[in-house]
Order: structure tokens, then C-alpha cells, then sequence
């Protein structure tokens, strides 16, 4: 396609812009069919064969089964196409009720290929993001690896789809910021982390756009879980969706982009956003308490937190060209043989992948060796492929359709990446530790400062306590010697009075030899003194009890702080078994390491052999056939889990065969409601087949689809039936039991209460089958049909009108052909039900297969004369001559010309308005 409009952040790039996608269903059948690749059967799933070159490398441990989902996403017409293949039908046709892609082979034959997804050109970006990116998203946030890529010819809206800011309009935002949006949503600031990385992969260099002078980064690859990682790119923490916005912008503005033919702002480099995301995971975190009891420290319980690690890759891929196409010429033309390049060394990888090679070419590209966890490995891999509708283009659009069916075959062994954190526990001990030191330190010091403090006392005490008593002994000292020296003195005076006394010099020398004896030795003074002395022995025992009393208070403060030194050799003692604690536990995670390696490596072994197994089952043996109604529900149950959808062609017809239709019948009437839902998609899947058509009938299949859509209130249950009853509407037979059954009352009245556009599609389609039979006409017309079919027109759904125009104009040709074989009379029954007012509102709409049904509607109801001059009074003249003239398609053109020639009406009418 010529000059297409570049969906890249910015301003509008002239008319080429695009902001808007949707799609347009049709009806018709297709001449062939491309089966889609079925999904690995829960019988099946097993763990796949990993060679030294698989995309998957080495798996550590079991994990969880799950297919690529591949989307495909179409672009509308830009302001060039319009203009160029205004007489060209798009080259492709969507059927997203179905998941369906018709590829037009030419103008009689086209491919029909099946997807998960199927996106019109209206689709919004919300809803992209839901169908394609939030399943992987919510993948990431519990641990698991996710993958979202989109892969296209340039100008298809890779970029648009992705890496849209949507500034201006916030419905435009792109995967990215959606996916950080619920990212952030999600998360816990506290505890949880998000790192972001955004590179390209430009000539086959990874740089990064986040610092442009880093532009030469290394792959780097574990040997033992062959995980790549890039240790030389930026990685950034981010903490609000404002910081990660302002990021897209500055690193959008580093990545190569050139004009060339096909786009003006066409990527010349793959873009590679990269999210870490870390959670903590809630209820698994062992606390580590203590108790303080007896000043003693103990330890309860303590285990290393648990940690989830996702990673979420969004993958930008530039756009494949031709170069007789694009113009590239010079230094663009280096950069397109070097896309072209990669994208081709991806496309060999995803063959080998679907094919189950035993050696995968994952060293040809640096793109593929990025891409090694995506394809084949453990993580959820989602792929949008975009397309064009211009014929013009059809090679690249069928090419870039074969890379998503083959994308399709690959399964992922998906594993969730939980760990201890062994780091976090070795903090928190160590903060615990440190903790316990400072608080011992502390008592301590104040232990030493109380022993201190009352050593002090004591001994302050001991030196006044010491002379205190020296003073009271020099006190009785001198009054002793006081009192012996008065007693000495009143010896000697009484001495002279005796000696005066006596006469006899003789008898008073022997009396006073004699009285001077009982003096000195104390006869009467003596007394006194023995007083004096039993007195000063009371107070010397007196002193001597204090003193007894001090040491024992001495003693007792020595037993004291030898208790205290025993406590800090306790505390000690303490620190010493939890720094053991600690050395223990990191021998116990390196045994355990140990012990993990020699299980991946036995795991290893038993996937080899299981591999082994199984090929030789499938040479030698064959399936057992599920032999009741349980078995049947597990594989519905496994089909759901493994998301993928109501299934392909293939699955259905194996559960066909196995299981038996009357047991899936049996299931439409079951209590649970998820069973009745999955019972009614494998019912509607089955009557997209025209084999299969006649045995659901006659096994009661279309009276139980009645039965839903009159009594389920449930509206997936009422939709999904209405689709299998406009799939059973495609069989001229089975119109008419469906119209016998009161289908067209039922249709009706679910048309009148239901507000789901794809509810309102698939009954406009079913009514729209059975106004292509002759014979229903009147009984059509008499039960509501054609009243149902104008009341849907209140949802003003692309997709509801389509259908409605689709059902006028079948119904329009019928009655064109009754009337020419003579079988009708009088006016068109349309008319009478008051639908040509909204025929002539809608003869110019911009949808073309709206305009299209429209247009033949109107040729159709003007081949009766009846009906000319209401076509005059209602403007429909004037929409046939704008049809005879301006109508790109040339048979509605010639038939609007051949009706305005061969009414008379009209000509008398032509020639009054001198047209």
C-alpha cells in the first residue's frame, strides 16, 4: 500500500493518520478452508523436547502448557487507498463472530484462516488490549514471564497498536501504557517493585533508548537455564505511570524512523520495552519476633520471605517491505535488508518451532536470541499480526497471515518464578542483630554505672564510718586520762590529811605505806574506771557491728556485679548461637541449591524420555476413546484453561467422533451455566460446518438452540445460540424447520430485549439467512422478521447495520423475483413496513458493505413498477441515478442503469426533472 498512514506518537501526520480500527463481519462462505493449528490437547500436554538451539532453552522445573495466542488486527483504508482501489473490493474479509479470515485469492476463490482474535478495523484500543495483552499482563503479576508482539508489513499499525501515548485522547492509548496502568494498579509501593528497560535493535546492535550513548549492548546467557539477560542496558525504577509516560516519550525519541512510499514515519528498528515486575507474595512471610523476659533475648521463629519475579517484554517489531515498494534506497536500503533479515531469522525459528525441529536456528539473529523465553520457553506469549486491506498488497498480507498460523503451533512451558528472599532475611537479621547489640550495650553501661555508683557509696561510707570511730577512740582516750590524773591528785591531798592525823611518825609511815597502796591500786577510783571501760567496750562492739554491717553490704554489691557479668556473658552467649543461626541457614540454602540442580537435572532426563515416550506412542498405538459424559467434561474444562476459546475445526470434529453428538446435546440442558455456555459454543462451532448441519438437526440440536434462546436469560447464552441458529440458517431445509419451530418469533423477541451489538449481530444474521427464501416471505413478514430487523437499527453497530442491509436486500430480491415470474402483486412489503426511509439514509454510508447491501436493495425494489412512485416520494429516485453514475461496483451500476431505463415511472419522472 502507498503512502499509509504512520501510527506513531505525535502529532496527525497529514491525511495518512489512522485512529481508528474496526472491522466489518460478513456472511459469505469462503471456497476454501486453512485449518487453524489446534492447540496441544490436555492428553498430549507434556514437556517438550529442549535441544541445545530450541527457542525454550532448559527448563528448571514443571511448568504450565499454554500455546502462542495469535490476534490479527485489520487496518482501515488511508486517504491514498481510498483513492486508488476505490474500484478494488478489500482484499481481505473479516468474520470475528466466527474468528475468522477470508484472504481473497481472486474474484471467485479465497483462504479462509482461523485466529484467537479477530479485529476489525473498529476495534478500539481498549479493546486490543483486553483480548491480546491483559491476559499476559495478569500472567506477570503472578510470577510468570509475558511476551506481547506485534509483527506486520509496514504501515499496518504496529506502533499504533503498542506504543501509543494517547495524550490527546486517552482512548488511543497503546499496550504499553495499559499494561503499566494495570501494573501500577495492582502493585504495592511498600513491598512490591516495578524496573523498566526500553531498547532497539538497530542493524543488528541492541542500543538503548533511555541512553543513547549506549549504544552497543552485549547478550548475555545463564549456561545452566539459558535465561538472556542485558546487564549493559538502563534500568529504571518507576514509581507512578506519569514518570513511565514521560520515559515512552524521551526513549520514542531516540528510534530511527525514515519516509518512505509505504509509511511516513516508518520504524527502522525493533523497539523492546522491558518490565520487571517483583511482588511480595502476602500470607507466606514468616515474621521474626523476639521476647524480652529476664533481660534474655530469644529468637521464635524466622523464614526467608517469598518473592515473585515477572518479567513483561512488549515487542515493537519494525515493518517488512519491498523494496520496489518502499523506494528504500541508500543508507534506508541498508536498514531494510537488515529488518528484513531479522524478521526472516524469526520466521525459520517459529517453522522449526511448529514443526518440532530438533535444532532451532536461535543463533542467526540477536532479534531470535532476545526473543528465546517467547517462543518455545517458559514464558505467556501473545502476537498481534497487522494487516492491510489493500489488494495491492495481498502477497505481504498472506505472508504476514502464514507467520501468525505458524506462530499458532508453538507451545510455551510456562513457569512461575518464585524464590526466597534470602537477602530481605538477612537484612531484617542483621537490623535484629544490631538491635540486640545496641540494647545490650546499653544496659551495659548502665549496669557499669550502677556498680560504679554503689562502689562508690560504699567505700565513702567505709572512710566516715573509720573515723568517726577514730574519733571517738581519741575522745575516751583523753577523758580516761582526764580522770586518772584528778583521781592521782585527791590521792596525794588526802595522803597529807593522813599524814597530819597521825603522830607517830612510824605508824604514820606504815599507814600511809598501807593507804597509799589501796590508792594505787584502785580500791576506790578503780570502781569508776570499770565503768568507763565496759562502757567503751559497748561502743567498741557497737562500731564493730557497723562495721560487720558495711562488709556484708560490700559482699552483697560484689555478688551483684558478679550476677551482672554472668548476664552479659549470657547476652553474649545469645549473640554467638544466632550469628551460628545464620551460619546454618546460609549451609542450608546452598544445600538446597544443591539439591534444586540435581532435580533439574533429573527433570531433564525424565523430559527427554517422556518425549521418547510419547513419539513412540503415536507411532505404534492409538487414542482411547472417551467413553462418558465426564470425560467430556474435562476436556471442556482443560480447553478453557489452556484459553483457547471455543476451539478450531480440528478439536470439534475429534470431540465429535469421540464423545458422540447426542451427549453434547445433552449438555445444553444442564444446571451449571458455564456447561451450558461451553456446551452451546461446541454446538455453534459444529454447525459452522455443512456436514455436521443435517446431524444436529436430526438429533433435536436445533429444537434445544430454540429452547436456550426462549427461556436462558443469560446473554452469552443467547448470543452464542443465535450464531449457531444463523449457521443452521444457511440450509434452505433447515429455514424452513426453523421457521416451523416459531425461530423467527423467538429471534424477534430476542432482537427487542437485547443491548449487546454482537447479541444484535448474530440474530440480524440469522434473520438475514432466512429472508433469502422464497417460500418464508409472508410468514416472515406476518411473524415480525422484517420489524426486528428495522428495530435493530437502534444500536447503530457497523456490524448490526451490515446485517440489517444484508436481510433488506435479501429480502428485496426475493420479492424482485416473485414479481417478474408473475407470483406477487402490489407493493413491496418493505415498503409497507416502513422500512425505505432508512434505505434511503443509508444508501451513501461509509461502510462499503453496508452501501453495498443498501445499493442492491434499492435496484432490486425499483425493478417492480408498483413501487415507483413511492421510491419518488421517499428520495430513492435520486439515490439510483447517484448508483447508475458513482457506484465502484460495475454490476450494481449496470442493474441500477437497466431499472431506471425500463421503468416508465421513473422516466417520466427523469424527464420532468430534465435529468
Amino acid at each position: 500500500m502507498a503512502a499509509s498512514g504512520g501510527y506513531r506518537n505525535g502529532t496527525h501526520k497529514g491525511n495518512t493518520k489512522v485512529d481508528r480500527l474496526g472491522s466489518l463481519g460478513s456472511a459469505t462462505k469462503s471456497s476454501s478452508l486453512k485449518s487453524k493449528p489446534s492447540p496441544a490437547s490436555p492428553a498430549a500436554s507434556g514437556l517438550r523436547r529442549n535441544s541445545t538451539g530450541s527457542m525454550g532453552g532448559a527448563k528448571d522445573d514443571a511448568g504450565v502448557p499454554g500455546r502462542v495466542r495469535v490476534a490479527v488486527r485489520l487496518r482501515p483504508r488511508n486517504a491514498e487507498e481510498l483513492v486508488a482501489d476505490a474500484d478494488f473490493a478489500d482484499c481481505v474479509e473479516l468474520q470475528p463472530e466466527l474468528k475468522r479470515l477470508k484472504l481473497r485469492k481472486n474474484n471467485w476463490d479465497t483462504d479462509t484462516y482461523e485466529f484467537d482474535e479477530v479485529l476489525t478495523e473498529f476495534s478500539s484500543q481498549k479493546r486490543v488490549y483486553e483480548v491480546v495483552a491483559k491476559p499476559v499482563v495478569e500472567s506477570v503479576l503472578d510470577g510468570y514471564n509475558g511476551t506481547v508482539m506485534a509483527y506486520g508489513q509496514t504501515g499496518t499499525g504496529k506502533t499504533y497498536t503498542l506504543g501509543r501515548l494517547g495524550e490527546g485522547d486517552t482512548a488511543a492509548r497503546g499496550i504499553m501504557v495499559r499494561a503499566l496502568e494495570d501494573i501500577f494498579a495492582e502493585i504495592s509501593p511498600e513491598t512490591d517493585s516495578v524496573s523498566v528497560s526500553y531498547l532497539q535493535l538497530y542493524m543488528e546492535t541492541i542500543q538503548d533508548l533511555l541512553d543513547p550513548t549506549n549504544d552497543n549492548i552485549s547478550i548475555v546467557e545463564d549456561p545452566k537455564t539459558g535465561d538472556v539477560s542485558l546487564p549493559g542496558a538502563t534500568l529504571v525504577e518507576i514509581r507512578d505511570q506519569q514518570s513511565f509516560v514521560e520515559m515512552l516519550r524521551l526513549g520514542e525519541a531516540h528510534r530511527f524512523a525514515a519516509n518512505t512510499k509505504l509509511n511516513t514515519e516508518s520504524s527502522r528498528s525493533h523497539a523492546i520495552l522491558m518490565v520487571h515486575v517483583k511482588r511480595s507474595v502476602k500470607g507466606r512471610d514468616s515474621t521474626l519476633s523476639s521476647e524480652n523476659g529476664n533481660s534474655s533475648l530469644m529468637v521464635k521463629t524466622f523464614k526467608p520471605p517469598v518473592v515473585r519475579k515477572g518479567k513483561l517484554v512488549v515487542v515493537d517489531l519494525a515493518g517488512s517491505e519491498r523494496i520496489d515498494k518502499s523506494g528504500s534506497e541508500g543508507h534506508t536500503l541498508e536498514e531494510a535488508k537488515s529488518i528484513n533479515l531479522s524478521l526472516s531469522a524469526l520466521g525459520k525459528c517459529i517453522n522449526a518451532l511448529a514443526e518440532n525441529s530438533a535444532h532451532v536456528p536461535v543463533r542467526d539473529s540477536k532479534l531470535t536470541r532476545l526473543l528465546r523465553d517467547s517462543f518455545g520457553g517458559t514464558a505467556r506469549t501473545s502476537l498481534v499480526v497487522t494487516i492491510g486491506p489493500s489488494p495491492r498488497h495481498r502477497g505481504e498480507t498472506s505472508s504476514t497471515i502464514m507467520f501468525g498460523q505458524r506462530a499458532m503451533k508453538v507451545e510455551n512451558m510456562l513457569k512461575i518464578k518464585e524464590e526466597f528472599d534470602y537477602k530481605s532475611l538477612s537484612r531484617r537479621l542483621e537490623i535484629q542483630l544490631d538491635k540486640l547489640i545496641v540494647e545490650h550495650e546499653r544496659q551495659q553501661k548502665v549496669f557499669d554505672d550502677e556498680v560504679e555508683r554503689i562502689t562508690v557509696e560504699a567505700q565513702n561510707r567505709i572512710s566516715e564510718t573509720e573515723r568517726n570511730y577514730a574519733d571517738a577512740l581519741e575522745k575516751e582516750r583523753l577523758k580516761y586520762q582526764e580522770d586518772y590524773m584528778q583521781s592521782i591528785k585527791k590521792l596525794e591531798e588526802q595522803w597529807v590529811m593522813n599524814q597530819r592525823n597521825h603522830g607517830s611518825e612510824r605508824t604514820t609511815f606504815g599507814l600511809k605505806d598501807d593507804n597509799f597502796d589501796k590508792e594505787l591500786n584502785g580500791a576506790v577510783p578503780v570502781a569508776s574506771a570499770t565503768e568507763k571501760t565496759a562502757e567503751l567496750k559497748k561502743l567498741l562492739q557497737n562500731e564493730a557491728s557497723l562495721r560487720a554491717a558495711a562488709e556484708e553490704e560490700i559482699n552483697n554489691l560484689k555478688s551483684q556485679v558478679v550476677q551482672w557479668k554472668r548476664l552479659e556473658a549470657a547476652g553474649n552467649a545469645e549473640i554467638l548461637k544466632l550469628r551460628k543461626m545464620l551460619e546454618d541457614e546460609a549451609q542450608r540454602r546452598e544445600k538446597l541449591e544443591e539439591e534444586i540442580t540435581i532435580l533439574q537435572s533429573q527433570l531433564f532426563q525424565l523430559s527427554f524420555e517422556a518425549d521418547e515416550t510419547r513419539r513412540q506412542l503415536d507411532r505404534g498405538g492409538s487414542g482411547k476413546v472417551l467413553g462418558d459424559l465426564d470425560s467430556f467434561m474435562s476436556q471442556i474444562r482443560r480447553s478453557q484453561l489452556s484459553d483457547s476459546g471455543n476451539g478450531d475445526k480440528a478439536s470439534m470434529a475429534k470431540l465429535f467422533e469421540q464423545v458422540g453428538l447426542q451427549k453434547i446435546l445433552s449438555l445444553l440442558e444442564a444446571e451449571d451455566a458455564d456447561v451450558r455456555i461451553h456446551a452451546v459454543k461446541v454446538v455453534a462451532n459444529l454447525a459452522a460446518e455443512e456436514t455436521n448441519q443435517k446431524k444436529i438437526v436430526e438429533a433435536g440440536g436445533l429444537s434445544s438452540l430454540l429452547m436456550l434462546l426462549r427461556d436462558s436469560e443469560d446473554e452469552t447464552i443467547q448470543r452464542v445460540a443465535a450464531g449457531a441458529i444463523a449457521n443452521l440458517a444457511m440450509n434452505e431445509t433447515n429455514q424452513e424447520l426453523i421457521m416451523s419451530q416459531g425461530g423467527i418469533s423467538l429471534l424477534s423477541i430476542t432482537a427487542t430485549h437485547a443491548e449487546d451489538p454482537q447479541t444484535l449481530r448474530m440474530v440480524a444474521g440469522a434473520i438475514a439467512n432466512l429472508c433469502g427464501n422464497d417460500k418464508l416471505q409472508i410468514k416472515l413478514r406476518g411473524e415480525g422478521g422484517i420489524k426486528a430487523l428495522l428495530g435493530m437499527v437502534r444500536c447503530g453497530h457497523p456490524d448490526v447495520l451490515a446485517q440489517v442491509a444484508r436481510g433488506i436486500a435479501n429480502f428485496a430480491k426475493c420479492e424482485s423475483r416473485a414479481s417478474s415470474q408473475g407470483t406477487k402483486n402490489g407493493r413491496s412489503l418493505l415498503i409497507e413496513d416502513g422500512a425505505l426511509p432508512w434505505i434511503v439514509q443509508n444508501a451513501n454510508n461509509e461502510a462499503s458493505p453496508i452501501r453495498r447491501h443498501i445499493e442492491l436493495a434499492l435496484c432490486h425494489l425499483a425493478q417492480h413498477e408498483v413501487n415507483a412512485k413511492d421510491m419518488i416520494s421517499g428520495g430513492a429516485l435520486w439515490e439510483l441515478v447517484r448508483i447508475s453514475r458513482d457506484c465502484s461496483r460495475e454490476d450494481i451500476r449496470t442493474l441500477a442503469n437497466r431499472t431506471l431505463n425500463s421503468s416508465p415511472t421513473f422516466q417520466s419522472e427523469l424527464r420532468r426533472l430534465r435529468i
